[in-house]
């Protein structure tokens, strides 16, 4: 049967990369990959056409696909929008209207790339690191929220951070059976000695940890984990944490890397179903000039192969076309370095096809 894709371009850099990546899956069709695409507006590029971020045609025609292909949202031009048709809407929108609650994001370092990294070689050598991040709930999504006027006439923002138990256990099902197919460590972060939701959620891990006797559980604080990540990332496995602790985490994570336009993500329901997309944003400052990284964007495709379309063959060939491009000295500006053959967005597209 014929699996639909939704492609979602979005803003800034979004329609460069994602042109490269839809090329790739295009090009796997090409050898039997049974996909059609559909094309939809969401962010900025939304509200310009519609005045909303997330038109109604749009999420329709995501709920119907079998995933999401999203590049970015967002820029300097929707800035003054009030907030609530602000691009970035319409990425929370889609996310919590598909019951998107799984977002996992992959730190895991190209030998070739060790020495773009702004740690020392020796520190993120062989980093392979995945980040499960509840993304539907917490303090992005939790009411009340707004900004009043107190009685003195200061004016107040305040937002809410709520978790049912339910929606700890969830995701906490994910990150335990995703740590049972890799090195069987599982690192829970929160703040549970001041926040009561994060006890909850510390409370809920350890409860969950009796189905899994063979997962290593360990608790960590999200100020030791930021700085444990840059100080030995390596001794982590996987690490799972709320929607703003794995926001800023895994961002923290990327530039272990080398560059945060090197790695994908994909955010699942609980039948697998997914949007896939660079966590990198929309990077309006080099929009349009063809420099892009589009490797993030491409390896989102290939978890897509692999998290939603179970083509674990095709996925593996798509990683190894990025590794062999590496491997060339083929190099995007952003993870550019002396010796190295600096390309742009569309050459470095290419060659992942051409190691197809």
């Amino acid at each position: 049967m014929t699996k639909k894709i939704v492609v979602l371009p979005g803003d800034g850099i979004g329609p460069e990369i994602v042109a490269e990546a839809v090329k790739v899956l295009k090009k796997l069709a090409e050898q039997g990959l049974d996909i059609s695409f559909e094309h939809g507006l969401i962010g900025g590029a939304a509200y310009d056409e519609t005045g909303v971020p997330l038109p109604n045609e749009t999420l329709e025609m995501a709920k119907k696909a079998d995933a999401i292909l999203l590049g970015a949202v967002g820029g300097y031009k929707w800035e003054s929008l009030d907030i609530s048709v602000r691009p970035e809407k319409g990425l929370l929108g889609i996310r919590s209207e598909l019951n998107l609650f799984a977002n996992l994001r992959p730190a895991i370092l190209y030998p070739q790339l060790a020495d773009a990294s702004t740690l020392k070689a020796d520190v993120v050598a062989g980093l392979d690191l995945m980040i499960v991040r509840e993304l539907t709930g917490g303090i992005y999504f939790g009411q009340p929220r707004g900004i009043r006027t107190l009685e003195n006439g200061e004016k107040e923002g305040f937002n809410t951070l709520v978790y049912k138990e339910s929606e700890i256990s969830r995701i906490g099902k994910v990150a335990f059976d995703i740590a049972a197919k890799r090195q069987g460590r599982l690192c829970s972060v929160d703040k549970a000695n001041v926040l009561e939701s994060t006890e909850l959620w510390r409370e809920t891990m350890t409860s969950l940890s009796t189905n899994y006797p063979d997962i290593e559980l360990s608790h960590m604080y999200v100020d030791n984990a930021a700085m444990q990540l840059v100080r030995a990332p390596k001794q982590f496995d996987v690490m799972v944490t709320t929607n703003m602790f794995g926001d800023i985490l895994s961002d923290c994570a990327s530039m272990l890397t080398g560059s945060i336009g090197m790695l994908p993500s994909a955010s699942l329901d609980e039948n697998s179903k997914g949007m896939y997309e660079p966590i990198h944003g929309s990077a309006p400052d080099i929009a349009g000039q063809n420099i892009a990284n589009p490797l993030a964007t491409i390896l989102s495709a290939a978890m897509m192969l692999r998290y939603t379309l179970n083509e674990a063959e095709m996925a593996d060939r798509v990683e190894q076309a990025v590794s062999k491009v590496l491997d060339q000295g083929l190099r995007t500006a952003d993870i550019f370095s002396e010796g190295m053959k600096k390309v742009s967005t569309s050459e470095m597209g290419d060659a992942v096809l051409a190691a197809l």
